[in-house]
């Protein structure tokens, strides 16, 4: 739900790292977010608290870092932001789920490197397309690829586009066609999504049969 809300939201996560506001007519005890990591941790801003009798003290917190360690698949340094979420559930007091909360995140930021597989919108494959306007369909991830693996791994990560032929138009914007198969992560392969960047219209009457044809014959 948080990464929901941070990616399809992004308007409204700005609120959750106000540090105080209250609304008139209210106690002075609400002036405060309860999230204490706020106060603490200038690279935290978010995202959610909570408390109930059966729960305990629970917390989303998010935090946005600056790495150099941002590696792309060749292993190459560049600076890049890395953001983490972390959830603790069942704590017994405000100031526990916030300690606990900054362990993980701090855990998470030094225990793992980020890989940079593949930048926004870049093309990961072109593969041919039957019975299109178009003989190629651009195949990739809008938002990009980046994976986290255990710091000192990375020159263990492989990643291998898997798809299924033929492929045949029309295709829509955004339409998912393939997957990256990223291993060396963890015993099994990890799939991630690839779609088509552009929109593939179909072919006229003769183009359509010529491709069948070419299809049948091959």
């Amino acid at each position: 739900l948080s990464i929901r809300l941070m990616s399809d939201f992004p308007q409204y996560v700005g609120i959750y790292s106000i540090k105080k506001y209250r609304y008139a007519g209210t106690p002075a005890a609400n002036d405060n977010n309860r999230n204490l990591l706020l106060f603490r941790d200038p690279s935290v801003d978010g995202l959610k608290t909570g408390h109930t009798d059966a729960a305990g003290y629970c917390m989303v917190a998010t935090a946005k870092r600056d790495f150099v360690n941002l590696r792309t698949s060749g292993n190459t340094n560049l600076m890049g932001s890395r953001r983490l979420l972390s959830v603790v559930l069942g704590a017994d007091s405000e100031t526990s789920r916030a300690n606990e909360s900054q362990k993980l995140l701090n855990w998470g930021f030094t225990a793992f490197d980020a890989i940079r597989l593949f930048d926004p919108g870049q093309v990961v494959t072109s593969p041919r397309i039957w019975k299109g306007v178009e003989t190629t369909a651009r195949i990739g991830a809008p938002n990009g690829i980046v994976v986290a693996v255990p710091a000192g791994m990375a020159d263990k990560v492989v990643a291998q586009v898997v798809r299924k032929d033929p492929l045949i138009a029309p295709v829509l914007k955004g339409q998912q066609l393939a997957v990256l198969r990223v291993t060396g992560l963890r015993p099994e392969a990890v799939d991630l999504p690839l779609v088509a960047l552009d929109a593939v219209q179909e072919a006229g009457v003769v183009g359509r049969a010529w491709d069948a044809v070419r299809l049948w014959v091959q």
